[in-house]
């Protein structure tokens, strides 16, 4: 008969490796997730539903520690106690006498203390977006000492194959909170949070489970023709999608322009630095069509902004030269995608060197030795480039 208990011996669980939940018995499981984590888990049924309670990983709980744990579990259900709350009443009685910081606390005085240096609200907002949908159902009410690895896991395994993107940013900001807290003197130790040499052992190389994402774009081929219909169309969103093409910008770059930076006489957009991805001010060639649209606009003006939205005294939406798009029927592109439309026609059609086409988009030089040395901004060259690309991109161009 086979035994009902104690199902599982240490040279079985260091073999088994495919995905899946392996009995020992009692409501005891090892838990093996799609990244290869192993840890335990005790399974039972309360008021005619099934329930799980995470017990540790396996490199941390032994499988006598494990039993143990079980067995505990076993004795509160005998005495009508269910483990999952009186584990939450536990450690909520812990944290009211001790009085510790909650990891949300220490999460809201890191955003406090940062918000001032972020470069727009949004930042502020997508850093309590992302903490509560992902990490505060897991750490719930817990001190911020009581982090461990364990719990950062089952934040990010459900997530980290899924959404990389966005598990590489709650990971990250789970690892500043922590951080903060322990410079604060809530928690000591080491980061459970922290990728190199620590999280990248449990966890897949974003490279093996992330897909590069490409912005759909137009064939270069095609942009004197789609410039011609982007004329046509009525409004500022037009005339913000027709400079984003002729400048090679961002969207946020291009909507929320200012009239004091431009200068129409000598023909440049200096762009501050907070609102440049890289944070560093970047000046823009503006061809002569650029300047036209400029013009137009300013004997339209309404505010401080060069294409003002429905909202008085606030810019065009960020959705709104999508919006365009879809009303003309190109869903199948975007408006960042212009960006690599540009880039494509000068790798492909001109002679001007990469460093400059790279400067046009504003990309930052990612060696740093090189990066020392390229203190110019190499205007007069983008200058030239950019005036080619808007006659490239003219409507009669391409008959």
């Amino acid at each position: 008969m086979p035994r009902a208990i104690n199902k599982l011996n240490q040279l079985k669980i260091n073999k088994t490796t495919k995905t899946g939940l392996y009995a020992d018995g009692g409501g005891l499981y090892l838990q093996i997730t799609s990244t290869g984590a192993k840890s335990w888990l005790f399974r039972y049924m309360r008021a005619g539903k099934a329930r799980g309670m995470g017990l540790g990983p396996l490199h941390t709980i032994g499988l006598a520690e494990a039993r143990a744990k079980a067995l505990d579990c076993r004795r509160l259900l005998l005495d009508g106690k269910d483990p999952i709350d009186t584990r939450k009443d536990e450690r909520q009685a812990q944290l009211a006498a001790t009085g510790e910081m909650t990891f949300e606390k220490c999460a809201e005085k890191y955003i406090a203390a940062h918000r001032s240096g972020w470069k727009n609200a949004k930042h502020a907002d997508q850093w309590i977006n992302t903490l509560t949908t992902y990490a505060y159902p897991v750490f719930n009410s817990l001190p911020v000492s009581a982090i461990d690895t364990a719990l950062v896991m089952k934040v990010l395994e459900p997530i980290w194959t899924t959404k990389t993107e966005t598990a590489t940013r709650v990971r990250g900001r789970i690892e500043s909170v922590l951080d903060w807290a322990t410079v604060s003197g809530y928690r000591s130790g080491e980061n459970p949070a922290r990728l190199k040499g620590h999280l990248d052992n449990l966890l897949p190389k974003r490279s093996k489970v992330q897909k590069v994402a490409h912005h759909p774009a137009l064939p270069y081929g095609e942009v004197g023709k789609f410039v011609g219909l982007v004329r046509a169309q009525d409004g500022a969103a037009a005339r913000a999608l027709e400079l984003v093409i002729l400048t090679a910008s961002r969207t946020n770059e291009v909507i929320a322009s200012t009239w004091q930076e431009f200068d129409l006489n000598t023909g440049v957009w200096t762009i501050p630095a907070e609102r440049m991805k890289m944070g560093k001010e970047h000046r823009v060639p503006l061809s002569a069509r650029a300047i036209e649209i400029i013009k137009a606009q300013e004997a339209i003006r309404q505010n401080d902004y060069v294409f003002p939205g429905a909202r008085y005294g606030k810019p065009l939406s960020n959705m709104a030269m999508l919006e365009l798009l879809r009303r003309m029927g190109r869903t199948d592109i975007t408006v960042h995608g212009f960006r690599s439309t540009f880039r494509d026609w000068a790798g492909e059609t001109t002679h001007y060197p990469r460093e400059v086409c790279e400067a046009a988009l504003a990309h930052g030089i990612k060696d740093k030795a090189e990066a020392a040395y390229a203190r110019g901004d190499l205007f007069t060259k983008r200058a030239a480039l950019m005036q080619d690309w808007a006659t490239y991109a003219r409507p009669d161009a391409h008959p």
